[in-house]
Parts: structure tokens; sequence; C-alpha cells
């Protein structure tokens, strides 16, 4: 899942990309409003992390901007703690969540997982599907109840399809949402993965639709 984090501080900033990348996002990142803003109109994204109190833009104006323009991807606001005012203000802006400095990363990544799910119309942390089960919380696969070892990307593309069954998926949004743009993207790792997929969860799993991209079906 493709993540926009908005934070001015460099430490929290460090904090929150390494410890999402761990979880299985794909993280970018802005040190300001404006530029916050401008990446959130030109790109699309699963989840935003958002400070309120930002240079050149403040949080809840970018919130503003963004919703008066129609772009609805959930957002986490990160709040200081005991501002009430903040919380409140967020959430009447358009904010689909906070969380108050200081925080602990697994609640951040847990808070992420459940605006994403929400936004796709699934209430578990556990998603199923013909005989998988993904634990998006925990970042394990199984097959009829038995464990797959899957590497971080090849969980991040499944956690992607599951989330959007009979959906056709282009290879461009596939690699928008698997890789950060500091990533090394490679044209044939799309199709490297897919097939990893397929060898580990059938070869009908995942379908090639001609001249659009895969839908898992």
């Amino acid at each position: 899942m493709r993540i926009l984090l908005v934070e001015d501080d460099p430490e929290i900033a460090k904090r929150l990309v390494e410890g999402l990348t761990s979880a299985g996002f794909a993280v970018e990142r802005a040190d300001n409003g404006a530029d916050g803003y401008a990446m959130g109109v030109d790109d699309q994204y699963d989840a935003v992390v958002l400070d309120v109190g930002l240079p050149q833009m403040s949080g809840i104006d970018v919130l503003r901007k963004w919703r008066s323009g129609g772009f609805k991807m959930p957002v986490l606001v990160l709040t200081a703690r005991g501002s009430w005012s903040e919380k409140v203000d967020g959430l009447n802006a358009g904010a689909d969540d906070y969380i108050t400095k200081p925080f602990h990363i697994p609640e951040v990544a847990a808070r992420l997982n459940a605006l994403i799910r929400r936004s796709a119309g699934l209430a578990s942390a556990t998603l199923t599907h013909r005989g998988i089960t993904l634990d998006s919380s925990a970042g394990k696969a199984f097959v009829d109840g038995q464990p797959i070892d899957l590497t971080a990307r090849e969980l991040r593309m499944l956690n992607y399809f599951m989330h959007r069954v009979g959906r056709v998926v282009s290879q461009a949004e596939l690699t928008e949402h698997l890789y950060s743009l500091e990533e090394s993207r490679e044209s044939n790792t799309i199709e490297v993965y897919i097939s990893r997929l397929r060898r580990k969860f059938g070869a009908d799993l995942i379908k090639t639709i001609r001249g659009l991209g895969y839908r898992m079906d």
C-alpha cells in the first residue's frame, strides 16, 4: 500500500518512514504543507499521514483543500499531546482518524490498515478469498490453513489484490502502489511478482487481462 507522509520534523519522519516501510507500506514524504498538498493532488495514495503543524501551509488547510477538491483518500492526522482543539479541527476538516504524539509505530500502522480496509468496504483485518487467508495486521498469509512464506513485496502485492478482488488493476497502478519514488523500478518486476504469487497460490488466481492489466478472481 502506498502512503503519503507529510511531516516536517526529520526525526519523526525518519521513524515513520522506517517503521511503516518495515510494516509493508511504500512511503513517500513531503516536508511542508505546500508540497504535501501538491503530491496528494498529483498522485494516488492509499492513505495519508498528515501532521497539523507544517511550514508553508498548515495540515488543516491542506486537508480542507483536498476535501474541497474532491480528494477522498483516508487521512490520519498527527496531533500534539493534549491538544483537543487540533483533534476537533482535523476531524471537522475531513480527517478520518487522528493519533497523538508521541506515538508507537505499530499503532500508526494498525490505524492506517484500518482506514484502508474501511475505504475498501472491509471490516476485518483478516481477508479471505478462495481458501487464501491474509492477516494484514500480522503480515501473514495462509492457504487452507497452511502458512505460505512470502517476501515483503509479495505480501504487499497480495494485500493490494485482496482489497480489489474482481477489479482490473493496471501494471502502472501496481507499480505506483508497490514502490516508493526512492525505490528502483525495473520494467519486468511486476510480472516477476505476479508469477511468484501464481506459483504459491495457483496459476488461475490472478488473470492477465490483455492490454489492461491483471485481475484477481
